[in-house]
């Protein structure tokens, strides 16, 4: 329950607070568009592939091996737009390459789970384009297009709605790592103590996702650090989902998932204060 109106909440004050011609982006500029598709949904999941099929891999548990799988083939993760406005980059473009990495998945995710049962012959992993479009629809679509429309509609209801709001948001947000943390910090500590080998390939992961995100940008300020942020955060929610339907019998996999946030957010740090001294000398 928690989850779910945290995430609503979010989405929805996020799309009180984009302006409308931002979605004209798509039509202005399809080429930036194509190739933040290509590498947030089609480039980094290829990359795990490598990974996980390399000799170095067998290294790897088992929760640790299907943990990076499911991250890396879940883009668009909700709260990069908030994480992109507040560390300089461009708020609007990374709503609407979020939204469009959102419907890509759709499409992109029944496929590459598609390719990583036949590579390594996994039985059981059915993942569907209808399964995907109900979650991400649901969790990321409708309520950022809902906060769209009513700022559209209603602006005057808006301005005086937008700041509440967003401030139920935060605090919905921290209440709810707390929660997780309370839940799974006492599990997750030895998780993370047996797992070191697969600390290591997520870092390879994440750093990999920031690069292909930052050649994939155009040359605007900030947009380096938004793309690169669309492209290397993860949707922690859908991979979730997906472990928890589909390898409930490995209730480690989710330790896996919060593992991989983990070390993205960490290895996120250094590349966004640099990529501020870069906005800073421009």
């Amino acid at each position: 329950m928690l989850p779910g109106l945290t995430l609503f909440a979010i989405m929805f004050a996020l799309g009180l607070g984009l302006q409308p011609h931002a979605l004209g982006q798509i039509r202005r500029r399809p080429a930036l568009v194509l190739r933040v598709l290509i590498g947030s949904c089609v480039l980094v999941p290829l990359v795990a592939l490598v990974l996980l099929k390399s000799p170095l891999s067998a290294a790897l548990s088992a929760p640790g091996r299907f943990g990076i799988a499911l991250m890396a083939i879940s883009p668009s993760a909700p709260l990069t737009l908030r994480k992109a406005g507040k560390q300089g980059g461009d708020h609007q473009l990374a709503a609407v390459l979020q939204a469009c990495a959102a419907v890509g998945a759709i499409v992109s995710i029944p496929l590459l789970a598609d390719l990583f049962r036949a590579s390594f012959a996994i039985e059981g992993w059915d993942i569907g384009p209808r399964q995907v479009a109900v979650q991400v629809s649901l969790a990321q679509v409708l309520p950022l297009l809902a906060g769209l429309l009513l700022r559209r509609w209603r602006p005057g209801l808006v301005e005086r709605l937008e700041g509440p709001l967003d401030k139920l948001a935060n605090g919905l947000f921290l209440l709810l790592v707390l929660v997780v943390l309370i839940r799974v910090g006492p599990a997750l500590l030895p998780f993370v103590a047996a797992n070191l080998v697969t600390l290591g390939f997520m870092a390879v992961m994440v750093v990999t996702a920031l690069v292909i995100g930052s050649l994939a940008a155009g040359s605007a300020p900030g947009e380096s650090l938004t793309v690169a942020l669309v492209t290397s955060m993860r949707n922690p929610g859908l991979a979730m989902v997906f472990a928890t339907t589909y390898g409930a019998e490995m209730p480690a996999i989710k330790l896996s998932v919060l593992a991989y946030l983990l070390v993205t957010v960490l290895l996120s740090l250094p590349f966004l204060r640099w990529q501020k001294r870069l906005l800073v000398r421009v």
